[in-house]
């Protein structure tokens, strides 16, 4: 079985597939402190609530944004499953042509959810990714990574408001009954809330002048099924894209000759 990681700045996703089929996922609290012990004793805990043996995990891939836990997490791979994992990076085959002035510079979640929206659904595409920061990629009809947007991710967004507003609360980022609120939860909701689908829309109906053709736009993340209630572009969440991308990155380099 394979063990996939997507280690984002808030949040580690980890999936456990069984040849193309994902048995199993988790969501855990990106910890820039913990060690690969740490990380090891949480991940095989998960494992072991799950019903699933340490021992039956072959291979591990690993994509992350945040370079202090490369170490750590690879140090866990071979410490705790006895593997030593593939991380997505320059190198790596992805299969993906990168149309950007610096290739390097794109982020591997990025890469990584490129791999898996062309296999699912084909160029021309647009993809919404709802993390830290909300990235808008877009993809050709040739399949080619033309670049993107990125923009303040929503949780990063209401805290700053939070933290730079002496009267403003914390509140829940929930989608309000109207737009006109009545009292300062509601308004501070509705204004979060419609500000950032409006943003989505906006940026999207931008790139999509920028296609020859108009492209499918698909969203992901964990806030994605939320704004996608009221988008008018998003056509359809997926929100194991990055996990789905990390796989089909692990086959293309299964055959890969050591070095």
């Amino acid at each position: 079985m394979l063990l996939v990681m997507d280690v984002g700045n808030t949040n580690i996703m980890l999936g456990v597939y069984e040849g193309e089929t994902l048995q199993k996922w988790w969501r855990i609290s990106t910890n820039r402190e913990q060690t690969d012990d740490e990380y090891g004793v949480i991940v095989r805990n998960l494992f072991q609530q799950s019903g699933f043996e340490a021992e039956s995990i072959s291979a591990i891939v690993i994509s992350s944004v945040v370079p202090p836990l490369r170490y750590p997490l690879e140090k866990m791979s071979e410490k705790y499953f006895q593997v030593s994992p593939l991380i997505v990076g320059p190198g790596i085959r992805t299969g993906l042509n990168i149309l950007m002035d610096n290739p390097r510079e794109v982020g591997a979640d990025r890469v990584v959810n490129a791999v898996a929206a062309i296999e699912l659904y084909g160029g021309p595409l647009i993809i919404v990714d709802f993390g830290t920061a909300t990235t808008f990629c877009a993809i050709s009809e040739k399949n080619e990574y033309l670049g993107g947007a990125i923009a303040p991710g929503i949780g990063i967004s209401t805290e700053a408001l939070f933290q730079k507003a002496a009267k403003l609360p914390r509140v829940e980022f929930v989608k309000p009954r109207r737009v006109i609120g009545k009292d300062t939860i509601t308004s501070m909701q509705a204004g979060i809330y419609y500000g950032f689908v409006g943003q989505v829309d906006g940026i999207v109906r931008r790139m999509i002048r920028e296609f020859g053709r108009k492209p499918f736009v698909v969203g992901t993340g964990g806030l994605a099924g939320l704004i996608a209630r009221e988008s008018e572009t998003i056509e359809e969440v997926n929100y194991f894209l990055t996990l789905e991308g990390l796989r089909l990155i692990h086959a293309r380099n299964e055959t890969r000759e050591p070095g």
